[in-house]
């Protein structure tokens, strides 16, 4: 059985690429109240889909608007730079945006080595999203590819969810910093070069993003620092290249958002430990 999907609201026209046997609806209002089994038939409607559970794996991408999907008593909201795995076995259930497009890419469960236990947000990259649409594009796409998966699955299990913004000048400071996230230009500076205001980036990283810059910039910088410290840099070197002034503030950014201090994530890689 195929399916991989995708879908247009919100008019209420379903376009599948492959065809999809969901489950039976609840009410889109209720869908917090009880889960549902797995059941014959289902509909994805304009306003989202009702509760239901897979026996495969799910990756939920939405190139454009937004949806919120609701599972374990949490809402996650998908943009076009955060997408959504769903382990199988998971009750989940979705509310639409009008005019969202999501995409929908499945691995069986059997096959595939999810390395998320629970529904986990993950950042899209732009190779990823060259991939997806790709795909979304082509009649030759098809589920349980191996190579998809791999690509998929490929994000830091660590970082922290980062929407990216949408509007020209704050585009330009969220790759700016992508490239460079030691660049200790504050908002003002940045709105300068870009010749409008500090209130007008500041808000749009607001309303874009749902985070202050500043916020929005220390997770970036969070998230950079990962990486580097899985390829075995030191603290204070890690510190400085992702734009921290002090190991200590790294260090105590480091715990706010982790729960743990950078050497006690270093030691516990590969072992497991908290």
């Amino acid at each position: 059985m195929t399916r991989t999907t995708v879908h247009r609201t919100p008019e209420g026209v379903r376009r599948p690429t492959t065809p999809h046997r969901l489950p039976r609806p609840r009410a889109v209002a209720d869908f917090r109240a009880e889960p549902v089994g797995l059941a014959d038939d289902g509909v994805v409607t304009a306003a989202g889909h009702p509760p239901h559970v897979h026996d495969f794996h799910q990756f939920l991408y939405v190139p454009l608007g937004a949806i919120t999907v609701t599972a374990l008593d949490r809402d996650h909201e998908l943009r076009a730079s955060v997408a959504l795995w769903i382990p199988a076995g998971v009750v989940h259930g979705a509310r639409f945006e009008p005019g969202a497009i999501v995409l929908s890419e499945t691995f069986e469960a059997a096959r595939f080595d999810l390395p998320y236990a629970e529904p986990t947000l993950v950042n899209v990259t732009d190779a990823q999203r060259t991939l997806l649409l790709g795909r979304m594009r082509s009649s030759a796409a098809g589920p349980d590819d191996p190579g998809v998966f791999a690509a998929l699955s490929a994000a830091h299990p660590d970082c922290l969810p980062l929407p990216q913004p949408v509007s020209e000048a704050a585009l330009a400071v969220a790759r700016g910093l992508s490239r460079d996230p030691g660049d200790g230009r504050t908002a003002t500076e940045w709105a300068a070069g870009l010749y409008t205001s500090s209130t007008t980036l500041r808000r749009a990283f607001r309303a874009e993003t749902g985070m202050a810059f500043s916020e929005w910039r220390t997770r970036l910088r969070l998230n950079h620092a990962l990486c580097l410290l899985d390829q075995g840099q030191l603290v204070g070197e890690v510190a400085a290249r992702v734009g921290f002034t002090s190991a200590n503030g790294f260090i105590l950014a480091f715990r706010r958002y982790f729960g743990r201090t950078p050497g006690s994530y270093v030691r516990g890689q590969g072992s497991g430990a908290p």
